[in-house]
């Protein structure tokens, strides 16, 4: 809100708000030793104090941490339905949440004219995440052939990471750590999931996931060369822009840019433009390095950064 209103400068942000998890999934971050269930104690988890996720456990729960996360203002609803790499306690071969706690979930945010996405490895998860309605899965590297032929029946994008898959453990921030061994068996099915989504011809969008240190955060513009050994300059331009703007679209009214399209160079459109010293259609490795190569930032018409001599 602070940065549509002009208070402070940023990006344009579609919120998930707190995701959604059970009990022990990846959205659970309270200490195991000093764990007390609200169930038995009345204490609140912590993490939720923290605003950064809502347990939930069965239908009704799952249904009423929906609806309080839409109320916050989130314009899709985002589940964590298997293990994970960061997570405090799911090894990363876990499933979480049943067909019918996700599907409750789905249910709630269509009420609201928008879509759910998830976080998934295993394939398990995938599946159950594409029949219960979701609408996009991140990470999703262990998904088979059939689940991925599904996803694609169904037009679910596949919105996994190259470059936080790519990496050492030490540029991921993860050697010496317990999320150590859990990455390193999540590289192991990276190539695997990536080819086979690349040959399926899945709708693929483009994120990052990286997070951590400032150091970390630099990485984030280097993803464009990880995804250069499986997409042409052109796909990955396309999957930034428009593609990514076509996903958001599934928020419907509940998007917060409603006054034109966005990912696009149109009249009509958010006059949102990057001019690069270059021609990235023929070295993609351009947008490696924003310092040096975005000559020209321009985001609602508005220059933010200007080069140019």
């Amino acid at each position: 809100m602070a940065i549509d209103r002009g208070v402070i400068e940023g990006p344009r942000i579609l919120p998930s708000g707190a995701f959604i998890s059970q009990t022990s999934g990846h959205g659970d971050f309270d200490s195991r030793l000093s764990y007390q269930s609200p169930h038995f104690t009345g204490a609140t988890n912590l993490s939720a104090v923290n605003g950064w996720t809502i347990i939930a456990d069965g239908v009704p729960e799952v249904q009423k941490a929906a609806r309080e996360v839409l109320r916050s203002g989130a314009t899709q609803l985002k589940i964590m339905a298997s293990g994970s790499i960061t997570g405090a306690h799911d090894p990363l071969d876990v499933t979480e949440y049943t067909l019918e706690e996700m599907m409750a979930i789905v249910k709630e945010a269509e009420k609201w004219g928008t879509y759910a996405m998830v976080h998934a490895y295993t394939d398990e998860a995938v599946r159950n995440a594409v029949e219960a309605g979701v609408k996009s899965v991140a990470h999703g590297l262990f998904a088979s052939e059939t689940t991925m032929k599904l996803m694609k029946e169904k037009g679910v994008w596949f919105d996994t990471q190259f470059l936080a898959f790519s990496v050492t453990p030490e540029v991921a921030g993860v050697a010496g750590t317990p999320a150590e061994p859990k990455f390193l068996e999540a590289q192991k099915g990276a190539k695997e999931g990536f080819e086979r989504a690349k040959r399926l011809g899945l709708k693929m969008a483009f994120g990052m996931d990286t997070f951590g240190s400032l150091e970390i955060q630099t990485l984030q513009s280097k993803e464009v060369l990880y995804r250069a050994k499986y997409f042409s300059p052109y796909e990955i331009l396309k999957q930034a822009t428009s593609d990514n703007a076509e996903l958001f679209m599934l928020s419907g009214k509940r998007h917060p840019y409603q006054e034109g399209p966005l990912g696009v160079i149109a009249e009509g459109a958010y006059a949102d433009m990057l001019i690069v010293d270059g021609n990235p259609l023929k070295d993609i490795s351009l947008l490696a390095d924003p310092e040096k190569n975005l000559k020209v930032i321009m985001k609602d018409g508005r220059i933010y950064k200007n080069t140019i001599q």
